[in-house]
Parts: structure tokens; sequence; C-alpha cells
């Protein structure tokens, strides 16, 4: 079983914008002025295909997927939250927070993977039944799978429910690893809404905000769980994860790793943590700043890996 992938797929944003059915509880999304909507999309294309360009010129094998018409989906570019692929030929698709994130759902895109790409999909695990309880796990957003040792490591919040994880540990033969994790919002401690920007997993790695998590039996128990399974674990501050310095992602080009993030997260991490991260991958970084100020979301969560097999 292996942690990076080589092949990814992204979909390219046509209706990019601040989402104000996500922006209650991701506290990572702000306001960008003086942009009109169609230089908003404009620069988010640019800075899409950026990263596109990058993931490319190492390697990686890029599908990307043009954003469904009629263009009502914001976030369609963060598709990560709502399916994973696997390596025995399984898809899930999870249940989302905000209805109109829902609509990014689509029955096309594993067809088409399969058909006109190659891979294998044997089968389709359905998780979005939880809508209907209000119950939500937004695929690699709420977790950050270890997929070598077989642990789910999941933050709780409103988009990530235990419930939900235990259904998909049990379908996916994954161990559970819960804690809660929080940032400081107006003097008040929130819960963080995704996983994925506060722990980043590497096939050796793992980066992590320790500091977040604020019961210290949990923060002992997460630091205990990933070096028992022989993780060199580099510790990020909670202003770093603000700049997205956790929503980083390992893939595979050129049989080598890769380790995937914005611009802003690279600028800041400090000489020691690049150096730490260098001994595990090429870093490989882009421009993001639209994406992530108006979006909350960074590289990782523009990125789904392909674990499938090929035909």
């Amino acid at each position: 079983m292996k942690q990076a992938s080589s092949s990814v797929f992204m979909v390219r944003p046509h209706s990019f914008r601040m989402n104000e059915e996500t922006a209650e509880n991701n506290h990572y999304q702000q306001e960008l002025k003086g942009a009109s909507a169609e230089e908003v999309i404009e620069k988010a294309q640019a800075e899409f295909d950026g990263l596109v360009a990058q993931l490319e010129s190492a390697g990686v094998e890029v599908v990307v997927f043009e954003e469904a018409e009629p263009y009502e989906t914001p976030d369609a570019l963060f598709p990560n939250n709502w399916i994973s692929t696997h390596g025995d030929g399984s898809v899930g698709l999870y249940p989302m927070f905000a209805p109109n994130r829902r609509k990014e759902r689509r029955e096309d895109i594993p067809l088409m993977l399969e058909h006109s790409h190659g891979f294998q999909v044997a089968e389709i695990v359905d998780f979005t039944e939880f809508e209907s309880h209000s119950k939500f796990l937004e695929g690699t957003g709420s977790m950050v799978l270890d997929r070598i040792h077989r642990k789910a490591y999941a933050a709780r919040s409103e988009r990530t429910d235990e419930r939900a994880l235990e259904h998909f540990c049990s379908n996916f033969d994954y161990e559970p690893v819960v804690f809660s994790s929080f940032q400081s919002i107006d003097g008040k401690r929130l819960p963080i809404y995704h996983t994925n920007v506060m722990m980043s997993i590497g096939s050796h790695f793992a980066a992590v905000c320790l500091d977040s998590v604020d019961d210290v039996e949990e923060k002992n128990a997460l630091r205990s769980s990933l070096e028992s399974d022989g993780l060199e674990v580099i510790e990020l501050s909670e202003d770093q994860i603000a700049r997205f310095a956790g929503n980083m992602l390992e893939v595979e080009g050129n049989e080598q790793p890769y380790i995937v993030m914005s611009q802003q997260a690279h600028q800041a991490l400090t000489a020691l943590q690049l150096n730490q991260l260098a001994v595990h991958g090429t870093l490989l970084f882009a421009p993001l700043t639209t994406i992530e100020t108006l979006g909350g979301g960074s590289a990782r969560c523009m990125i789904a890996e392909i674990h499938l097999p090929k035909l």
C-alpha cells in the first residue's frame, strides 16, 4: 500500500467565489476587496493552471476536469471533499455540510476515470445518506489518511462526524484516531473546520500543529500514534497553519516523492522545517493567493489523489 499517488485529478473552476454557505465555520475564508467576479475567476483559473503545470513538470499525471455547467458550484476546485479513491478499486462518496457543495458530486468523474483514463473502478461506497441526518464527513478534508498504517486521523467539527467516520473505517479497514483541534478567533477557541489544514501525512513524515489540540491527553495520543508508526513529526505553529502550511500533500512523480504546497505555505515554514521536509521529497509550490483567500483552502484541497489500479 502506497501513501503517495502518481496520478491525481483536479477540477478547473468557472464559478469560483467566496462561498457564503461554508464561511460560517471556515474561518480561513476572507473577503478579497477590489476584484470583480470576472477578475476573481480569471485569477483563480490562472492559479489553478499554474499548480497543474507544476505537478505535470514533476512528472505527476494530472487529469483535469472542467467544472460542470451551469457553474453553480463555487468550491468545485476542492474535489477531495466529496470523493476518495483506493487501491482496491473502490471509490468513496461523502456527505457535505454546505447544500451548494453537494452539487459538486458527479457521477461522470468515476466513469471517465475508468473509461477515458484507464483506471479500474470496482465499487462505489456511498456515505451521503448521512446528510439526511445532518451528519457530515468531508472526505480527505475531514480525514487525513495514513494509507500505509491504515489510520484515519480526524479532528471533530461540524463537518466531521465521529459516527460517519466509524462507518468509513469499517468499510475501508482503517483505525480512527479522533481528537479536537482549535484555532483562536476573536479571543475564542473554535474548531478547525478540516483536519487537512492542521496536519499532513507523507510516507515517512507527519507535519502537524500539535498546539491546536488543546486536550493534553489527545495531543499526546496523537503524537504517540504518529511516532509509533515511525513517522518523523514536524511540528507546525498555529500561525503557520493559518497560512496553509498544514495543507500540503505528498505525491509521486518521476519515480520520486514531491511535497506540494502553496507559495504562502512555503514562505511560512522555517529553514529548519524546510530542511526536514526536503529529506522526504522535493518541495513543489505555487502561488494560490486568490484561492486561499476566498476559498479558505489550499494546494492539498485542490488535489484528489487517484489510487485506483490501472486497467
